[in-house]
């Protein structure tokens, strides 16, 4: 569904979509700067990041997809709850 040209996904999606955002630019953030200080600035640095990006991504959104939950629970249970305003 298109709604001012954008895509518009299901709210029941919002689990995957999540995972896949927070993936992505997780596993691109954290791959890029282990590469650099793993290689350094070499001349296949672009490529061996790209490799390494690819396959963090493959682990990173099931895992993130699978904890989640967990996650949400946990920082539910340290957060305090708002209390009602009269």
């Amino acid at each position: 569904m298109l709604e001012k040209g954008r895509a518009v996904i299901s709210k029941k999606y919002k689990g995957l979509v999540f995972s896949f955002f927070m993936s992505l630019l997780m596993s691109c953030i954290m791959s890029l700067v282990v590469c650099y200080l793993n290689v350094g600035l070499v001349e296949s640095f672009i490529w061996t990041w790209f490799k390494s990006w690819g396959i963090s991504f493959m682990i990173a959104y099931p895992t993130i997809f699978v904890i989640s939950p967990l996650v949400n629970w946990l920082v539910g249970s340290v957060i305090e709850a708002e209390q009602p305003t009269s």
